[in-house]
């Protein structure tokens, strides 16, 4: 699954995940130095969790890849200005929660419209290229969205508000520490730990309800 790069040639995808021992901090400083290829490497590193945080989100494989592409754009456009105040990771994090949660109220504000094509042109040369996933790759998500359990577990999400979707997504999905969830939500630890606990026990009542009409059914 390859979502964009920079401007990568002749260069491999294999090449450019050897550089995985490179430290975050260091690709950067060489983004910032003018090195636009260390940003190659950033999205080969994060672009799997950012698709399956959008995915665990809208629910939707074609909006969370456009969703995931969109948040590397972003990043790519904000890059400069990174001053280190967090961790990359939980930066990337917080412009996906931000993408998500603005597109889903953009959907559930008006239907489904339509959105530039994957392979539109856009308005600057400068920002990395978009690019369709591999078909052949599997997809983070293909194990969980082929089982019963994952098809209800994923309903049951879609149901909860985005404050408790949003927590559980980084908590039980994507297994972040409570601090990281504290920095990227810009909530107070205690919030977290909280608001984790009524979340699970609103999914948990909303699965009894699906598991009971599926045996129903």
């Amino acid at each position: 699954m390859e979502f964009l790069f920079a401007a990568i040639g002749m260069r491999s995808v294999t090449a450019l995940r050897s550089g995985a021992t490179i430290a975050d901090a260091e690709l950067v400083q060489r983004f910032q130095s003018g090195d636009r290829r260390a940003f190659d490497q950033i999205v080969v590193r994060y672009q799997a969790r950012i698709y399956s945080l959008c995915l665990r989100w809208l629910g939707d494989p074609s909006g969370a890849e456009e969703q995931a592409q969109d948040v590397f754009v972003a990043a790519f456009r904000a890059l400069g200005a990174f001053r280190n105040e967090c961790s990359l990771s939980t930066w990337l994090f917080r412009i996906a929660v931000n993408h998500c949660r603005n597109a889903r109220l953009y959907r559930m504000r008006r239907a489904y419209g339509r959105h530039e094509a994957i392979d539109a042109p856009r308005d600057d040369d400068d920002g990395p290229m978009r690019q369709v996933a591999d078909e052949d790759a599997p997809l983070a998500d293909h194990g969980i969205h082929r089982s019963e359990a994952g098809v209800l577990v994923q309903a049951a999400l879609a149901e909860l508000d985005d404050d408790h979707r949003q927590i559980l997504i980084l908590r039980d999905v994507e297994d972040l520490a409570y601090e990281e969830i504290a920095d990227i939500l810009d909530l107070p630890r205690g919030t977290v730990k909280s608001r984790i606990h009524r979340a699970r026990a609103e999914l948990a009542q909303k699965l009894a309800r699906r598991v009971r009409a599926a045996d129903v059914l």
